[in-house]
């Protein structure tokens, strides 16, 4: 893929949208493509991540395997072109909250960490534009959860399970 179809796609990525096209520019160049046979796993629940990956062609499955790690232990996603998986590795040290493989040969760019940050220190707009989306993001799921914690109580379910 050339640099200026990379960046076309990264366009499409909400999050990395944020960076702006010279900042995706940057990324576009330093991204590396791995290509994916068809069950070839490109990374699995519980391990280290320091990269988040786009998807460039193909599909693939996300699961969760671990039944402590997920509340819905077996679940399947099916993502395609232009999804970001693993959006937090990008921001801070984690772990790979689910197993990704390929279900038809598939390609993705890799976006290091170390990238990102640099990139991001590089265009500090961009980075206020993803704090406040992240923020926004952490302010949305924390009023789900108090939702969830007041319906919870309202069924009489004790805090911590039954």
């Amino acid at each position: 893929m050339a640099i200026e179809d990379d960046i076309a796609l990264l366009e499409g990525v909400p999050l990395l949208q944020l960076l702006g096209r010279e900042g995706l520019r940057v990324i576009a160049i330093s991204a590396d493509t791995r290509r994916l046979n068809e069950g070839e796993v490109l990374f699995r629940e519980g391990q280290f991540a320091d990269a988040a990956y786009v998807v460039v062609s193909g599909k693939l499955r996300v699961c969760h395997e671990n039944p402590a790690r997920s509340a819905k232990p077996g679940h399947n996603e099916e993502v395609g072109p232009g999804t970001l998986l693993g959006e937090i590795a990008l921001i801070t040290d984690t772990k790979r909250p689910a197993t990704a493989t390929a279900l038809v040969p598939s390609a993705v760019l890799r976006i290091p960490r170390v990238i990102f940050m640099r990139t991001v220190e590089s265009y500090p707009e961009a980075a206020v534009r993803i704090a406040e989306t992240l923020s926004e993001r952490v302010s949305t799921t924390l009023g789900q959860l108090d939702d969830v914690r007041r319906r919870l109580d309202e069924i009489g379910v004790p805090p911590g399970g039954r």
